[in-house]
């Protein structure tokens, strides 16, 4: 096991580099694939919305060269292990993808500000699209141990592609799906959904992950309606602890353009301080 890092992290948690013995990793639709490895008491204490950066095996004729950040799926402090949802993509991933029960990832992590609950929320929406999915998933497990009752819309390509479903509703979730495929998940119907919820008094706060128009719709009923939000932001990353500035985007902050970290800062934002 390797030491921790970056002690004075914003985040105020323990960041440990370690040798992590992977347990399973396998397909669960067309698309992504599980992976879930053992791990430090450290690496496990991670929160929804953070990440690891991974040191992903090189794929014959291919060098990743720099760590892959992955968005934590799950946590289980009691086992001791991480759990990481990921698409073949490129060399990282396919590097990923090779990996066996048994063999050894190097990870670094947890990382990042994660997702905050108010324990006075009754009901939160969390609405994702693609990976997004994977992102939002922590929340599941983390609202129900908060006594907070979740509404989660899914959005995909197809309805096989997605993902967390079993997992949201394993911690009492209730889901909506809506796909390409379908022609349910545009922004006008995604709308209609999220304002039926706000009319029911099913709505503290917004959550999101993967979808910038998605996203835009919840600012403005966020707006419209005085509600909070929080944005899990995407962005490609060199170093994952704030000093390449390679993940710099802009945020509205009272009306200024600021420069944000999203691997230091976030990558989980005020919902009505992020752009698209």
């Amino acid at each position: 096991m390797g030491g921790s890092v970056c002690p004075d992290a914003p985040w105020k948690a323990t960041i440990v580099a370690e040798l992590a013995e992977v347990v399973r990793n396998e397909a669960v639709n067309a698309e992504y694939r599980h992976l879930v490895v053992n791990c430090s008491e450290e690496a496990a204490a991670a929160r929804p919305g953070q990440f690891f950066q991974l040191l992903c095996p090189q794929p014959a004729g291919e060098q990743p060269f720099l760590r892959r950040p992955m968005s934590l799926y799950g946590a289980d402090p009691d086992k001791r292990q991480v759990e990481f949802l990921y698409k073949v993509t490129g060399a990282g991933t396919r590097g990923l993808d090779m990996l066996r029960p048994g063999d050894r990832l190097d990870i670094m992590g947890p990382l990042g500000v994660g997702f905050t609950l108010d324990p006075e929320w009754r009901h939160i929406v969390a609405v994702g699209r693609g990976a997004g999915l994977a992102t939002l998933a922590p929340l599941a497990r983390a609202a129900k141990a908060n006594g907070t009752q979740v509404t989660a819309v899914f959005s995909a390509r197809r309805p096989e592609l997605l993902v967390s479903v079993e997992l949201f509703h394993r911690h009492g979730a209730d889901v909506i799906a809506v796909t390409d495929a379908e022609q349910t998940s545009g922004p006008a119907n995604v709308e209609r959904i999220l304002r039926r919820q706000i009319a029911e008094g099913r709505c503290d706060a917004f959550f999101t992950c993967g979808s910038s128009r998605l996203m835009r719709v919840q600012q403005r009923l966020a707006r419209e309606f005085g509600l909070p939000g929080q944005v899990a932001m995407e962005q490609q990353m060199a170093c994952g602890i704030g000093l390449c500035y390679c993940c710099v985007r802009d945020f509205n902050v009272n009306g200024e353009i600021v420069n944000r970290r999203v691997c230091w800062d976030g990558p989980v934002f005020d919902l009505m301080e992020a752009l698209p």
